[in-house]
């Protein structure tokens, strides 16, 4: 196990840096806020969105910055096949023997995967109780997290990675814009509505990439780990579900479509949501209404959904694209007799999407102008989107 571990800790023996790497400074920032907490940091989002890039760019500052022992630091894949007979608790207590630490000495622990290991909530636990530890824990699986984490009540923080927002996707490609060329700013614009928010795809734009991603999700987070058979009916629920992102679903017709029970589908759109392929939207109303109204649907990037449908129907792309921003707010759709608005906030702010031209007909007007609301506002542009969360 030793050499395994000096392996995924190269900053043990040199000094360590990601130089070339991008850095999403707001998310940054936030995250590494967290290193002076005590709770357990759980790192979540869909699959190769960047979780582990962001843990080792923490090391770096904490090493590079804030003069952390290197030696009290460990990062480990709990995937990796040579790990698989050891448990958590095994893992720790080695290091601590590597490095001749004390149980008081205070270490930071970098644990990707966490899901892998059986009783990682009891075992996390125990850390947390017993030894003077910071533990950031990454999982690609809300499920598995939601099932797991009553051992770890008020001991613990999600904080959830996201795709990349428009400013960052510049940032990525390289491109900066400024006032004099800002004509440039709409077709650029239209080209990250295209490509998403997936960073290794947005700096390389190879489309295998996307759909080995969405792949490798149905085979190993769904298929694998619930014991689905068919992935062939997977891959054909999911293509569905992006013909119809943006919009109210129904398990019922979903079931006829694929010839399967209505149960089976709402299990089946559960799983998608817990491997954050795709985002459930509740009615907004009483809770019975919330619970039992049928969902709204997007896709947890616009690239994906580009992948699967093609390039077209601007406006439920940058629907898509605004919910993403927007989700941090838990927003709801409003939906009265057959009218519907397309979010609102916190019992506060009614949102309409409407891309450039588009402009809402007169029933949907009526329902906007009538509806009660401290504030309302109608999205044309991502320009308008930063002035609202701005302002």
């Amino acid at each position: 196990m030793e050499t395994v571990l000096y392996r995924f800790n190269p900053w043990w023996t040199s000094d360590f840096s990601m130089p070339g790497m991008i850095e999403r400074i707001g998310v940054f920032r936030d995250f590494r806020e967290l290193i002076k907490t005590r709770q357990i940091i759980f790192l979540t989002g869909l699959r190769w969105i960047g979780k582990t890039t962001l843990m080792k760019m923490t090391i770096a500052h904490m090493i590079n910055k804030q003069g952390v022992d290197p030696k009290k630091i460990l990062y480990v894949s709990l995937d990796d096949y040579l790990l698989g007979k050891n448990s958590i608790l095994e893992i720790i207590e080695e290091f601590r023997k590597i490095h001749r630490l004390r149980y008081n000495e205070h270490v930071y622990l970098f644990l990707d995967e966490i899901a892998y290991k059986q009783d990682f909530d009891i075992q996390l636990k125990n850390l947390y109780d017993q030894q003077h530890v910071k533990i950031f824990a990454s999982s690609s699986s809300a499920s598995l997290l939601k099932n797991r984490k009553a051992f770890l009540t008020g001991r613990h923080r999600v904080f959830e990675l996201n795709p990349l927002d428009f400013r960052e996707y510049l940032l990525f490609k390289g491109i900066g814009i400024i006032q004099q060329d800002s004509h440039l700013t709409a077709g650029l614009f239209e080209d990250f509505l295209k490509a998403g928010g997936i960073p290794e795809f947005v700096v390389h734009n190879e489309t295998m990439y996307l759909q080995d991603l969405v792949d490798d999700i149905l085979v190993k987070d769904i298929a694998a780990v619930y014991g689905i058979r068919d992935i062939r009916l997977l891959k054909d629920y999911f293509l569905l579900l992006m013909e119809r992102s943006g919009k109210v679903i129904s398990i019922n017709k979903i079931a006829s479509i694929l010839k399967i029970s209505p149960d089976t589908a709402k299990r089946y759109l559960e799983l998608f949501a817990d491997t954050y392929l795709i985002y459930l939207v509740s009615r907004y109303g009483k809770i019975n209404e919330r619970i039992l109204a049928p969902k709204k649907i997007y896709a947890a990037d616009t690239g994906i959904r580009t992948l699967f449908c093609g390039f077209k129907d601007k406006g439920s792309l940058f629907e898509n694209y605004i919910y993403l921003q927007l989700r941090k707010y838990n927003p709801e759709y409003i939906y009265r007799e057959g009218i519907e608005i397309d979010f609102f906030i916190g019992n506060k702010t009614l949102i309409e999407v409407k891309y450039h031209p588009e402009v809402l007909e007169a029933r949907q007007q009526s329902l906007f102008d009538t509806f009660i609301a401290k504030e309302k506002i109608i999205i044309r542009s991502h320009e308008d989107l930063e002035r609202w969360m701005a302002g």
